[in-house]
């Protein structure tokens, strides 16, 4: 009976804890407009989280209470900026809408490049450029059409080793692109005295 009690006061404070961390931070909702908004990568402060559509369930964005800079990116697009000030508890949604970056024109000619990665929700970069995530170069009739000549590809995920790959490509040209990205190391390190 003793041991039920014990654990029962075990559970209710861990319940208890968790309640007060979560009142600590603040969550920040993400829903696009259209599928390329849905698509689009996550940048908070300046480091990459995701893109849009994964950003929910347990891949949710906690904040710290304060300001911070939110910017929403897509090759092809013009990027979609907001700052917010998060309070503790609070949950904040953003409507990210992504308009045509008149500028940007596709080549006459162009090369392919066809992916597979693991995990493949990881951001690809062509030239430190989002152009999207690796499930949308790979598989059947999937690939990504880039101008030729000499390219840096980067492929990203938090919590994972960064890849990078530079490669020469001539017009019409096609080539595959396999890869499984390392786990970071994460090792607790001690302050030095």
């Amino acid at each position: 009976m003793r041991t039920n009690s014990l654990l029962v006061a075990i559970v209710l404070l861990t319940a208890a804890t968790v309640l007060a961390e979560n009142k600590v931070l603040g969550e920040v909702g993400f829903h696009g407009a259209n599928k390329i908004a849905n698509d689009s990568g996550v940048w908070v402060d300046g480091q990459y989280l995701g893109y849009v559509e994964e950003l929910k369930g347990s891949k949710k964005v906690l904040l710290l209470p304060g300001a911070h800079d939110i910017a929403v990116r897509q090759d092809g697009y013009l990027d979609f900026r907001t700052s917010l000030t998060v309070q503790p508890g609070e949950k904040k949604l953003i409507e990210v809408k992504m308009e045509k970056d008149t500028r940007f024109v596709m080549p006459g000619v162009t090369s392919e490049i066809k992916m597979s990665v693991n995990p493949n929700r990881a951001a690809v970069f062509l030239d430190d450029l989002l152009v999207g995530h690796a499930g949308e170069f790979g598989g059947v009739g999937r690939s990504l059409l880039v101008a030729p000549g000499q390219r840096k590809i980067t492929i990203s995920l938090p919590g994972y080793r960064t890849f990078q790959a530079e490669v020469n490509l001539a017009p019409s040209q096609k080539i595959d692109l396999k890869t499984e990205l390392q786990k970071a190391d994460v090792t607790p390190t001690s302050a030095s005295r």
